[in-house]
């Protein structure tokens, strides 16, 4: 219990010294905003993030360091809008608006398919080319049984006019194939709206997979937040929407210092495996109903496929009448727990900002929220934050992404959470032969301590090893050691490391324990 209690301390004392969560800056060039980022679920230190208008970021690491190029398009042209996804493959998708060498500004969705390993992109293709009608604010998911790509937007018949004969739609289209081709668009809204590019025009279309592959998504328009499925693929749809609330000021209000704002949906659906709550909808959006400077979170949920909903479920937990804006939400379908990131002024008289997280363990009752950011931020509005924030998840890694300003700058940052890391609980010992615990400190700068325990003797090995699986030193090697607890000290200058994420094992001819350590600068 004593050793125990000195690594929570350590843990709690390095969380001291890098904040409460280390903020890392993926970029400040070329003013970028309305950021998107996916993982890959299957070695979770590969990322992918974009951002307006052209912007693409890898990180092999984590999240810790990240590398910027410029996504190009021959034919269809790059015109912003990025929402970046990944299959079950590892393949990573970047789908964006168009802006074509042979046709009209945003005519088409476009889908780039994109290898981590060799850079490489593959040759774009699109969806949605309905003449010169617009096609804006797609949003993309993978169905990760059969890796079908599904996509929704907005087209609209003219783009920002009121003219009452005009109309914006919400569009589906799905590839089989890997992004290669992509079905005729689909109009799958029973209730049109305006083109205005406001309150009463349809927008917010974020796609979900349910967990025998039915199609979920919410959007914003005249009716409200509307929600549709479809049992079969994208085939068949609702004839009715589903109502599942009003939304008190409308999609579009306006936040102090943001050139515009909207409190539009995201849709996602527990499909993990042990979770308790698999089968809920979640859709989580922003509105005014307590008050014109008071914009807040809110999440509704449906445990019946969609058919009745809950009231509207408030995520931030402040007492304060001040803004939460620009949410997203995220399930960590490893578990089933629930993230929504948001902008937050709750500790502010004035326009400073904070980005702070909700998470929820009981299915959306109740969230417990945590300030990310390390510092606050003052934005003003005669720059452009993009019309979203993004965040992925999965088995308690977490990285969200969000624009901040800093001196006139913009940039975009994400925050390394880790729950092994950031939110240590109290470990009882098993009963297993071997017990390895976390290195402490962690995060660390040049040396770290390594503690395990063996319940009876054993022939060990203690190694640490890179991200990519390459080893960097042998510990300890083939020594019979006797039952006891133990301590090893890494020191990481030894070998010239670069900051990143390691791993340490522990094995005997039977069982192989593993861990990972954080290296900062």
């Amino acid at each position: 219990m004593k050793k125990h209690l000195l690594t929570l301390i350590a843990i709690l004392s390095a969380a001291i010294v890098f904040g409460q969560y280390q903020n890392i800056i993926i970029s400040n060039q070329y003013s970028p905003n309305e950021p998107s980022i996916s993982m890959d679920i299957k070695n979770t230190d590969l990322l992918v993030a974009g951002a307006n208008l052209n912007s693409y970021y890898y990180s092999k690491d984590g999240g810790h360091n990240w590398t910027r190029e410029t996504l190009t398009s021959a034919e269809n042209g790059v015109s912003g809008d990025p929402c970046i996804i990944v299959d079950t493959a590892g393949a990573f998708y970047y789908l964006h608006l168009a802006n074509p060498t042979a046709g009209s500004w945003i005519d088409r969705i476009v889908c780039q398919k994109y290898d981590i390993e060799t850079n490489l992109w593959s040759n774009d293709n699109y969806m949605g080319l309905n003449g010169t009608k617009k096609q804006d604010k797609e949003w993309a998911i993978v169905d990760r049984a059969n890796n079908t790509i599904y996509v929704t937007w907005t087209q609209f018949d003219q783009y920002g006019t009121s003219n009452p004969e005009k109309y914006s739609n919400i569009m589906f289209s799905k590839s089989t194939d890997g992004g290669a081709s992509w079905a005729s668009a689909l109009q799958i809204n029973e209730i049109s709206g305006d083109c205005v590019d406001s309150d009463n025009t349809t927008e917010g279309a974020v796609p979900a997979v349910g967990p025998e592959g039915q199609i979920y998504v919410a959007w914003s328009g005249p009716a409200g937040l509307v929600f549709d499925r479809s049992p079969d693929g994208g085939q068949t749809w609702l004839d009715e929407d589903i109502f599942i609330s009003d939304q008190p000021g409308g999609w579009a209000y306006d936040v102090s210092g943001i050139f515009r704002c909207n409190g539009l949906p995201v849709t996602c659906c527990d499909v993990s495996t042990n979770s308790p709550h698999k089968g809920t909808i979640y859709v989580n959006w922003t509105d005014q109903r307590n008050g014109d400077s008071n914009p807040d979170v809110w999440i509704a949920k449906s445990i019946d496929g969609g058919d009745t909903w809950s009231e509207p479920i408030l995520v931030n937990d402040d007492n304060t009448d001040r803004a939460q804006f620009f949410s997203w939400m995220t399930i960590d379908q490893a578990n089933g727990d629930v993230y929504v990131v948001f902008y937050d002024r709750r500790n502010y008289n004035n326009a400073n900002t904070d980005v702070y997280l909700a998470r929820s363990t009981d299915g959306g009752q109740t969230f417990s929220n945590f300030k990310i950011s390390e510092s606050p931020f003052l934005p003003y509005s005669s720059v452009f934050f993009g019309d979203y924030t993004n965040i992925v998840a999965h088995n308690g890694r977490v990285r969200p992404i969000w624009g901040r300003l800093e001196n006139g700058d913009m940039s975009i940052m994400t925050a390394i959470i880790d729950e092994y890391v950031d939110q240590p609980e109290t470990i009882e010992l098993s009963k297993a032969p071997i017990q390895l615990d976390v290195n402490f400190p962690n995060p660390f700068r040049a040396s770290t301590f390594i503690s395990y325990k063996l319940r009876e003797p054993a022939v060990i090995n203690l190694a640490v090893y890179d991200v990519f699986g390459r080893k960097i030193t042998t510990l300890i090697n083939n020594q019979l050691t006797n039952a006891g607890k133990y301590t090893d000290v890494f020191h990481a200058d030894d070998y010239q490391l670069k900051p990143g994420v390691y791993y340490f094992t522990l094995s005997t001819s039977q069982t192989v324990k593993k861990q990972k350590m954080l290296l900062v600068e």
